[in-house]
């Protein structure tokens, strides 16, 4: 993996800058400068390439306005995270908001500032073009999570993202196979080309060729005109070829073709067509055992599998769901179709659910939720029955003693409950790792990353946290504990 951007901080509050420090060293942003307006300058000139910019809140909009003008007129296509205090937001003037990469509210969280860094070092890895201002970054926003398995996807897909790889994403449905995909296509240098999916499981056998390569008029009945294919509609970008596994043995042999040659026909016609296209392609069966009962092509396989990235089920990254159920709501909010509140006994109903739509499954539950409970607050007893199954509601509600989850807040599984064990079972120990994973992260995100107080929330000696940060991973807790 390419080594991380260079972070320039620039902020006058001795408190804050001493808070960011000791964030950007947790989540092993190591090469950093913490500097002021009179010094920035000299920092952004350094001979490193790859830059991340955290503009501090300073003394006001205007002297980040200046700031920001100074940074885009040394390099204009920069990365700018903009601090904001989370009262001011909505004052927050057009042009600033215009120039910055994102927007980040204060009081500042380690997961908001860790998911910004990510996308801002994405960004720069993916080979960025100066002078085109900010980009949206929305997509990526649907890969949030600091479970250990989504960290493993987004760090292979900064390696990837800017390669003329072939990539084969694997998994369950519903766990956002199409977004990964769509991430890599906007972080490469065919980010200004289409980007065209192909649903193989979708298309009838007899029709998917003409649909892939086009056909010219008369080909077939019913070929009233001549028509592109989706490698000419795609060319010059990406094509996603989703549900590779369902295609047809005949179809896999004029695919590999083109894979080999980089050259096709239309349907009816002799005459080559040169194919400039990146090839993503996912599937949620086992391609290696669909190749020893003869149904998928060996070396086709072979062709597909450059680099492979296994998006994990919801059910392995259960400490992600409040982080996912947060940035559906938000995303909600922003299209202005509602909102809606969960207690905290709902969010751990959620978190014992098994999840066998994945992610998909969650945001169709949201979208529902919004429906049924406009601006309301959910409890668990308004959950569909599924998901109480495994959570019986607190004798006391949580909406009665005023306990909610907002989006822009973490959500606090300390609600005292009665579980009950599922139909189909549980993995106890993996159930309980990931509980506890959660609880350490949120003590963590609430004690601004001070080991020794969020020792104290958990009721533990801090050397025990210490051992158990090690065991999940997390690391440079040195940095941690000496405030």
């Amino acid at each position: 993996m390419s080594e991380p951007s260079k972070v320039i901080v620039i902020e006058s509050q001795a408190e804050l800058k001493q808070k960011i420090a000791t964030l950007l060293e947790f989540i092993d942003f190591n090469d950093t400068v913490i500097t002021d307006a009179p010094n920035l300058h000299a920092h952004l000139q350094s001979e490193t390439n790859s830059k991340i910019v955290v503009l501090g809140p300073l003394d006001g909009f205007d002297s980040q306005l200046a700031i920001m003008n100074t940074v885009k007129s040394v390099e204009s296509g920069l990365p700018v995270l903009v601090l904001v205090e989370h009262k001011q937001q909505s004052r927050l003037p057009p042009e600033l908001a215009k120039n910055a990469f994102l927007i980040i509210t204060i009081p500042l969280k380690y997961v908001q500032l860790s998911d910004a860094l990510h996308q801002a070092q994405l960004y720069n890895l993916s080979g960025r073009q100066g002078g085109g201002g900010a980009r949206n970054v929305e997509l990526f926003r649907s890969l949030v999570g600091h479970s250990r398995a989504i960290r493993k996807v987004r760090q292979a897909m900064e390696q990837v993202a800017n390669s003329e790889a072939t990539v084969l994403i694997l998994g369950e449905s519903g766990t956002g196979k199409e977004v990964v995909a769509r991430n890599l296509h906007y972080h490469s240098d065919r980010r200004d080309k289409p980007f065209v999916p192909v649903n193989c499981g979708a298309i009838p056998g007899d029709l998917l060729e003409s649909e892939l390569f086009g056909h010219e008029k008369g080909a077939f009945t019913g070929a009233i005109s001549a028509r592109q294919g989706r490698f000419e509609l795609a060319e010059g970008g990406t094509l996603f070829l989703d549900e590779i596994g369902d295609m047809s043995m005949p179809m896999q042999v004029k695919l590999l073709r083109v894979l080999q040659e980089r050259t096709f026909e239309r349907v009816g016609s002799n005459k080559s067509i040169n194919a400039d296209v990146r090839i993503i392609a996912a599937t949620h069966r086992d391609l290696e055992v669909l190749i020893r009962e003869n149904k998928f092509r060996e070396d086709l396989y072979y062709r597909l599998n450059v680099f492979p990235i296994d998006m994990p089920p919801l059910r392995e990254r259960i400490e992600d769901i409040p982080l996912l159920v947060n940035e559906l709501i938000a995303r909600i909010e922003h299209e202005k179709r509602g909102s809606i509140r969960l207690t905290q006994a709902a969010m751990m109903a959620l978190c014992q659910y098994r999840w066998p739509g994945n992610v998909r499954e969650l945001s169709n539950l949201v979208e529902r939720l919004v429906i049924m409970y406009p601006y309301g607050v959910v409890d668990v007893k308004d959950l569909p029955e599924k998901f109480r199954l495994g959570l019986e509601a607190p004798a006391e509600s949580s909406e009665s003693s005023g306990t909610l989850l907002r989006f822009d807040q973490p959500a606090n599984l300390d609600v005292e409950v009665a579980a009950r064990l599922p139909r189909e079972g549980i993995d106890l120990k993996e159930h309980l790792n990931n509980l506890e994973l959660s609880l350490i992260r949120q003590a963590l995100d609430e004690a601004d990353g001070v080991v020794a107080h969020a020792a104290k929330k958990l009721n533990m000696r801090r050397t025990t946290l210490v051992e158990k940060l090690r065991k999940y991973g997390i690391s440079r807790i040195e940095g941690l504990s000496r405030i």
